[in-house]
């Protein structure tokens, strides 16, 4: 009897790797908000990296977060680096383009807790007296996190949550 529950374990284990093997390696998380300001008012916000971080959900995880700033003040080549506690962990973040008033395309090199790549990208399209702000991340992942996400929390959930936060208080920013 033993051995058989030994077995349907073991079975079960390796059912759930296989399945997270099979799960695709690519994913893509996107937010969008209405806000009630011009692309020109927008664009400095989100192009200027000391400003983000004022209305980046990230920055309240933890306040203690280490942070510098280096590269261009803003746009094309402005870089950013963070070490936090074990929720934000540690990383780099880079403006690779910059086109004015439209969108701004980053890269995003995690180090901790787990290695990674991805890029951001922000899109600004003018709707009449508001402008549609979408905040889109895509990236790899290899099996380690495919797993973790697996059993223990939803990606989109917790990132695109976040990604929601962030935009409400863009717009409030935006808004004043």
């Amino acid at each position: 009897m033993i051995q058989l529950i030994l077995i349907l374990i073991a079975l079960t284990i390796v059912g759930l790797l296989v399945y997270v093997a099979k799960k695709p390696d690519d994913f893509q998380i996107q937010r969008s908000a209405a806000i009630k300001a011009s692309p020109d008012k927008l664009f400095p916000l989100i192009n200027d990296l000391h400003i983000m971080q004022t209305w980046s959900a990230w920055e309240k995880v933890d306040p203690q977060m280490q942070r510098s700033y280096s590269g261009e003040a803003s746009g094309e080549g402005a870089k950013y680096a963070w070490e936090g506690n074990k929720e934000i962990g540690q990383g780099t973040m880079e403006i690779i383009e910059s086109v004015p008033n439209s969108k701004i395309n980053l890269h995003m090199h995690f180090i901790k807790p787990f290695e990674g790549h991805s890029s951001i990208d922000f899109t600004l399209a003018g709707n009449g007296d508001e402008t549609v702000v979408t905040q889109t991340m895509r990236g790899t992942s290899t099996f380690l996190p495919k797993l973790m996400c697996t059993l223990f929390f939803n990606q989109d959930k917790m990132i695109g949550g976040k990604f929601e936060e962030g935009l409400a208080d863009l717009k409030t920013l935006a808004e004043k």
